[in-house]
This record gives C-alpha cells, structure tokens and sequence, in this order.
C-alpha cells in the first residue's frame, strides 16, 4: 500500500493546476501571420541599411510610423495593409504600401507621436543627439533641439506639454513642449557613472513618474514635479536595460539584454514575474505592451517575435520571421515590435520590423 504524505499531495494538487494553467496560457490566443512588406527589388548588401530601429501607432491607430537606419520615417495606413481577404498571406513592396516618407538628416534612434496635435506632429531622436519634430502635413521640420552634446539619442517620449529624451550622454533632458524655445526644465542623471539612458517612458496612467531604462543594469522611476533623486530604483537586471514600458497602472515591464523581460510593482519596486524564452544578448530587439489585453511582445535575435501574457512567465506563442531578401542570414533579428491600442479585448494586432528592413503583421484572435 502506498500512503501519499499531505505535503506530497498539497505539491502534486500544485503542480497539475500549474500545469493546466500553462496549457490555457498556451491555446487562449492564436495568431497568425497576415501581411508582409519589404523592397521585393533590394538586395541583401543593400537591406543591411534598412534596419527597422522603431514603430509607432498614432493615437487614431490607423497611422503606422517607422523609423531606423535608412534615414527615413516612413507613414503607413493600417488598413490598406490588411485590406481584403485576411485569410491569405499579402505580400507588399514598401514603394507601394508606404502612405508618403519623409527625409531625416540622420539616423533614427526613436520616434513618438506628439500628443495634443490631432497625430499631426510626430518627434524623433537621431543618432547625432537632435530631437525634431515634423510637421506631417506639411511634411518639414518644425522643432529642433540639440542638447545632448551630439550623443545620439536612445528614447523619446512625451506627456501632455512635456517632452523628454534619453541619450549616451547619461542623462534625460525634459522640455516644456509648449515653448519653442530649447531650453531644458529639467536634467536627471540616473546613474552617478552617467552610463548611457537607453529608453524613457511617461506613464499613461496618470502617476506622474517617467521611467528610464540604463546601462548600468537598472531602471529607474522619477517624479517629473521633482527630479532631484528617483522615486524607485529597480535592481535585477544582469545587463543593460534597454527598453522601459508602463503595462498598467503600478506596473513595468523592462526589457535587458540578458535575455529576459520583467514585470515590475512601481510602488514598491518588487519584481512580480521574469519572462524569459527569447533570446537577446547583443541588440535592441523592441519591446512593446498591449495594454488592454495584458500581453506583451518582444522581438529576438533568432528571428523572432515573442508574446507573453503578464500572467506567465513562459511565452504564450512565438512566430519567426519569414526570409524576404536573398539568402538567410544568421544575422537577421527582430528589431522592432508595436501593438495596437485598440479596444477589443479578444481581438489584437502586433507589427514586427527587422534587421533586413521588412514588416510583418501577425493579427491575434481570442479563441471561443
């Protein structure tokens, strides 16, 4: 006869609910993948240029904005790219899907959507350390400032009428968007080695605090009415923290080039999940959280894109990149993730940019 001590019993109970909670996790979304557009003409020497470095929705959700190394921002009208029959694979040349570019004088680091404009005005930070706003209407420049000493910019963000940006300089500058002046409200400087500040992020929940994501291994969390020292200092990160996102309101997510994302209480600054399955050791991979659906996606150095649920730490399902240009090459990466914002809970849409230049839209579906 074999008796089952309670605790065994207690571990067993345990281990099947965990079990079953990870089948759900698993089977409770499917996605699949929708459209591919890259420059079917270009050759492979040439799309080594054309890095997807960003990718932005405006607030409507119908604009797409990217930006990278090809010195470009490049406007795309969702709904053309999902037009038609939805069940077959489209493919696009970027000549024809794009809406209308426009020129940058350098390469783009980062791109964010002006609030308060109508999506009329959209920022971006570039690897020569300058901050410009561009008219898309009009498509020119309307707003420049240069005040990180011509260290390229990693992060660009804005909050009602203030705007910030994060460089190699080690420090985040923050500006009254509403002056057209430059000159700075405030300066913070995270790390006391100024390691370079590598995402920054307002949180859209109303909180007041901006995070910043660094070099030296942490992410940090300021008050923006008082910027003398951090409100939360979140320590756990092997590597550098290269991207910060508010998922809900007292949590961040952080992403780190040691492989792993993780899911934060910005109360307390308590580590509450560590996703781990991708794989990030060496580039800026993209990170980006659907808020009304909980789920986050990231991109990864084998090719491709990962989504996780905040619920668990393994990834919920994971898509590679198909090959659009030339011969594969063990270089290819995702280098860049956006979700929709869109209403619909059991209905998302997740845009991927990568190193060879390409987008590809997955659409998710809540299964019945």
């Amino acid at each position: 006869m074999n008796i089952t001590h309670p605790q065994q019993q207690e571990q067993e109970v345990e281990e099947e609910e965990g079990e079953k909670e990870d089948e759900k996790a698993n089977n409770e979304w499917k996605f699949k993948l929708s459209t591919v557009i890259s420059s079917q003409s270009s050759t492979s020497s040439r799309a080594a240029s054309d890095t997807v470095g960003v990718l932005e929705f405006d607030p409507s959700d119908q604009l797409l904005a990217t930006g990278g190394i090809a010195r470009k921002i490049r406007i795309y009208n969702i709904s053309s790219l999902l037009l038609g029959d939805t069940t077959s694979l489209r493919k696009l040349d970027h000549l024809t899907a794009c809406e209308y570019y426009i020129c940058t004088p350098a390469k783009l680091s980062s791109i964010r959507w002006k609030p308060n404009t109508s999506g009329s005005v959209i920022g971006s930070g570039d690897y020569d350390g300058v901050v410009t706003e561009y008219n898309l209407e009009k498509r020119v420049p309307v707003f420049e400032r240069d005040e990180h000493g011509g260290r390229r910019i990693w992060s660009v963000d804005y909050s009602h009428w203030v705007g910030a940006s994060g460089s190699d300089d080690g420090t985040t500058q923050l500006w009254d968007t509403r002056c057209r002046g430059d000159e700075c409200v405030a300066v913070v400087q995270p790390s006391v080695g100024r390691s370079p500040v590598c995402s920054v992020e307002f949180d859209p929940f109303g909180s007041g605090l901006i995070a910043m994501g660094c070099a030296d291994r942490n992410a940090y969390t300021y008050d923006v009415r008082k910027t003398d020292k951090p409100v939360s200092v979140f320590v756990g990160h092997e590597k550098t923290v290269s991207y910060v996102r508010f998922l809900g309101e007292h949590m961040m997510v952080t992403a780190g080039t040691d492989g792993c994302l993780k899911l934060w209480n910005t109360v307390n600054a308590h580590s509450m999940r560590t996703f781990k399955g991708h794989v990030n050791y060496r580039s800026f991979v993209g990170l980006s959280v659907w808020r009304n659906g909980g789920l986050i996606g990231c991109g990864s150095e084998s090719n491709e894109v990962f989504v996780y649920d905040k619920r668990w730490s393994e990834p919920i399902w994971l898509g590679g990149l198909e090959g659009t240009l030339g011969p594969e090459s063990e270089d290819k990466f995702v280098s860049g993730v956006c979700w929709r914002q869109q209403v619909k809970e059991d209905e998302c849409t997740l845009v991927a940019g990568g190193s060879d230049g390409a987008l590809q839209v997955y659409l998710g579906k809540k299964k019945a």
